[in-house]
């Protein structure tokens, strides 16, 4: 962690750990397992490696979790773990949808210090990595879109390199301090991006509990500790991964160009339904300032709705509407 006057840019650059003279580097399986849980972790010898290429070492709890779903063979199934399975998926996609993105990514509405934290540790539990390298990819994105430098563009890279292969190589696993500075200055979320696995890690270890808890006090429920933890966990996240990440393949190759932006952006409706609104890609990528995606009435935007509500609360505040020469040009 940061003392008050260090250079998050060179602090958390991954070059904190220095080889001295005589001392051997970290290779290898143990240099990729620390990194699994400390991001910030270096491995000195792996200057020389493709940073475009997938890191397979380090991928390997990606893959293991899409293994594990496999496991509803043995748990089986109930109406209160596809329940859960289905809370978990709201709640964190909402997270990642109105914090991840259009609060950290985007600034389109104020918060205050503990809501902004409480959501970061929300969107951590989505699997989908730290708000400091979220945000920070997603700005490079919006600055970047479907040219060489999209690091998930599937016009220059192919459909699945856009919707997965990318996530997975040691350039993608890098935050860029340089785009964050406005969030790199709170020390809480530098250190949940750092150990943006524990979150997950804890609430894995809830479910599986909460199951044998209602395995032993409401076995009616015929639900159990490691159905929980298939199903609330793992079959959620992966859903909700895959979900998430059809905006940068689908929402770029399949839907409607209502502006003609310079990147390949397209609104898809049904995109917008299972992400809470993040399917009105052209609309955003158009205009990313302010905090509604879905520009006429009908553009479903669950996401907005539920901002407008906690605004209501006093929970957020300042949401930046659609500008009236945006709303001009989508009824021309």
């Amino acid at each position: 962690m940061l003392d008050p006057g260090e250079s998050p840019s060179l602090a958390n650059s991954g070059q904190g750990d220095t080889v001295h003279e005589g001392q051997r580097p970290r290779t290898g399986l143990a240099a990729s397992t620390r990194r699994w849980f400390d991001t910030q972790a270096n491995d000195a010898a792996s200057a020389n490696i493709d940073e475009y290429r997938i890191d397979w070492l380090r991928a390997v709890p990606f893959i293991a979790m899409h293994l594990a779903c496999i496991a509803v063979l043995w748990v089986g199934v109930s109406s209160v773990a596809l329940w859960v399975a289905a809370a978990l998926y709201a709640v964190r996609m909402f997270a990642l949808t109105g914090f991840y993105h259009r609060y950290f990514s985007h600034k389109t509405f104020r918060t205050s210090r503990a809501v902004q934290f409480l959501f970061a540790l929300v969107g951590a539990a989505c699997v989908q990595r730290g708000p400091l390298w979220w945000a920070a990819h997603h700005r490079n994105h919006h600055r970047h879109a479907d040219t060489a430098l999209d690091p998930h563009s599937p016009g220059l890279r192919g459909f699945l390199w856009s919707h997965a292969g990318w996530f997975l190589t040691p350039h993608a696993f890098r935050t860029d301090w340089s785009r964050i500075p406005d969030l790199a200055k709170y020390p809480e979320l530098r250190w949940l991006d750092r150990y943006d696995t524990l979150v997950p890690v804890v609430l894995a270890a809830l479910l599986y509990g909460l199951g044998v808890l209602l395995e032993h006090t409401q076995p009616q429920l015929g639900t159990s500790g490691g159905q929980m933890l298939v199903w609330g966990f793992f079959v959620s996240t992966i859903v909700l991964f895959h979900a998430t990440v059809t905006i940068n393949s689908f929402a770029h190759r399949f839907g409607k160009r209502r502006f003609d932006t310079r990147d390949d952006s397209r609104n898809n409706v049904w995109l917008a339904l299972i992400t809470f609104g993040e399917g009105w890609h052209n609309n955003h990528h158009f205009f990313p300032g302010t905090v509604r995606q879905g520009f006429r009435w009908w553009e479903v935007d669950v996401t907005w709705y539920v901002l407008r509500l906690m605004a209501m609360f006093g929970l957020v505040r300042d949401l930046k509407p659609i500008p009236a020469w945006v709303t001009a040009k989508v009824r021309g």
